[in-house]
């Protein structure tokens, strides 16, 4: 692991165009691999350090804290959800249940940055055999892999706003 100080979140590859007409499965698959994307540029180019800078008292929001958190939720609903995977705790229950955002150690930024990569291609690994139309039951309520994606795609795109704040005030670059 490199230090804090001199790792910098990579700049990944732009997300290919989906498409704009079709079945659904295509065009979701594409939002959510932008949205994916979108997250993880925002965060280019800046270190640990800058990466686990908070937003404003008492609020625990930063760059790493969502990075974390989009791991965590990627794991939560694709493997443990959709697939049924039984897996530990990403974060240390102890800790609380938002871990994820108040936990944040500069110095494993980059190991946050590559368990988010590696949460996203085993999330698209658990829904890649499955049906839009498949199902699952969680409290009571049954949901689809269909509603999931979508849920997904609000999901970044609610944290992919605030990112853009952060990520502003911390150098001002916009419009990453």
């Amino acid at each position: 692991m490199t230090s804090s100080q001199t790792w910098t979140a990579p700049t990944p590859a732009p997300a290919p165009d989906g498409p704009l007409v079709g079945d659904d499965r295509p065009i979701l698959e594409a939002f959510l691999a932008w949205q994916r994307a979108t997250l993880l540029t925002i965060c280019a180019g800046l270190t640990g350090e800058q990466l686990a800078l908070r937003a404003v008292r008492p609020s625990t929001l930063s760059l790493l804290g969502l990075v974390r958190h989009m791991a965590k939720v990627e794991r939560v609903w694709f493997r443990e959800r959709v697939a049924g995977e039984l897996l530990d705790p990403m974060y240390d229950p102890a800790h609380g249940k938002d871990a994820d955002f108040t936990d944040v150690d500069a110095s494993e930024a980059e190991e946050a940055f590559a368990r988010l990569r590696e949460e996203c291609r085993l999330a698209d690994l658990a829904a890649q055999a499955r049906s839009f139309d498949d199902t699952f039951a969680l409290r009571g309520e049954v949901y689809s892999l269909r509603l999931v994606y979508v849920h997904m795609i609000a999901e970044y795109a609610r944290h992919n706003g605030h990112a853009d704040l952060l990520r502003e005030r911390i150098d001002g670059v916009t419009g990453a």
